[in-house]
Order: C-alpha cells, then structure tokens, then sequence
C-alpha cells in the first residue's frame, strides 16, 4: 500500500479526479488530496460541489469520493506546512489531474504558488512518479514547450484524451478509460474500463492468399 498525492487545478475534467479517487482507494491506496483555486471553481461548476475558494471545504465536498474505510486527507491550498510538501513524506506518486496549462507552466520552471504545486515539485526532485493529466485543446507551442520539458525530468504526460477501441456505451466508460491509464502508469493493479485484447481476424477466402496465383495483374 501506498500513499498518492493527487492535485486538482482549473482544468475541465474533474470527473477524472472524481473516478481516480474511487479507484485508488477502492484498490486500498490512500489518498491525499488537495485543490486550487481556479479548480475550486471548476469543481463547482461541472460537479456541483463546493470545496471553498480556498479549498477549506474540500473533505466535505468529496467525502463520497472515497471507498469505505478509506484513508483520504485533504488539505487548504496554502497549507505549505502540510506533509505533502516535504520530500521527507514518502508518497507513490503525485497525479495531477485534471492538470491545468497554467499549473503545467508552473511546475515547468519550479514556482510553487501552492501545495498543488509544491507537491508535483517535491516528486520531481525526488525522482518519484508526476503524472500529469494535461486537459487544453488546441496546444500552442507553449503548452508543448512546457510538457516536453517536464516529460525530459521525467514527468509523464497523460492527456486526458479517451479512446474510443473499447466501444464506450457512456461518457463514464471514456473517463474509465483515461482514469485506468492513470493507474496502469503508477503500477496500481485495478479493474477500471476495459482491457484490449485484440481482434478475431476474418478468415481468407479460400484460394485467396500469398502462392496462389490468383492475385490483380499489375497494368
């Protein structure tokens, strides 16, 4: 068992952190968990939950976010002084998802301007897994700029950018999708969406095939 950071910032995509909370807990991880401002606000508005504008009420708003039994922390923004903040707080992992391209530019050139990303700090100098669920389309060459330099400290990029291979039936088996990306990249062993197994290749048609002699002549 271990215990993952997870930041939530003022990218769209909050049902992600929603999903990926459940999941690792589920899978008997714990979980501290912290928000920015600007993600305070997105909360708000896709999920209706309100967290405060500084994240003070944020283990009331996703109390049911959690499995049964759970350990999940949560923790003020500004609260610098929180474990998370020090490299001496042994963690798995820091995910920042959904992760905004300002929290991303951020990180990029090591301000910290709160515990989200102090955090995602801390795990780079540490050398522990930072995974990054980038959410912004089109990308300028900011953006990339910004992720290319954080992926070459070791950083993993993740858009949260589901496929569609497995034919989802909902918008909750596309963010199954993404969340179990998340947690195949950490190495947590889990359930969550659908695994590919490939395809049943049609048989050739009799007479059809390399030797046969019965291809298209060539004008």
């Amino acid at each position: 068992m271990s215990r993952y950071f997870v930041g939530l910032t003022g990218a769209s995509g909050h049902a992600y952190a929603a999903r990926l909370v459940a999941a690792l807990t589920a899978a008997g991880q714990d979980v501290d968990l912290s928000i920015t401002a600007a993600g305070a606000k997105v909360l708000r508005h896709e999920l209706q939950l309100e967290a405060g504008a500084d994240g003070a009420r944020l283990a009331e708003a996703v109390r049911e976010w959690a499995a049964p039994g759970a350990m999940l922390r949560t923790f003020r923004a500004d609260a610098v002084e929180a474990p998370p903040s020090s490299g001496t707080a042994l963690t798995g992992g820091v995910i920042l998802c959904p992760c905004s391209m300002g929290t991303l530019a951020r990180v990029s050139v090591g301000f910290s301007s709160n515990l989200v990303e102090r955090a995602a700090d801390v795990a780079l100098k540490e050398h522990r897994p930072l995974v990054l669920v980038v959410r912004e389309s089109p990308l300028s060459e900011i953006h990339l700029e910004n992720m290319l330099r954080l992926a070459r400290l070791g950083a993993r990029i993740l858009p949260a950018s589901p496929g569609f291979y497995h034919a989802p039936r909902s918008v909750n088996d596309l963010v199954d999708h993404v969340v179990g990306k998340v947690l195949d990249t950490l190495g947590v062993e889990h359930a969550v969406g659908a695994r590919w197994k490939g395809t049943a290749e049609p048989p050739p048609e009799p007479g059809i095939g390399p030797g046969t002699g019965r291809g298209t002549a060539a004008p």
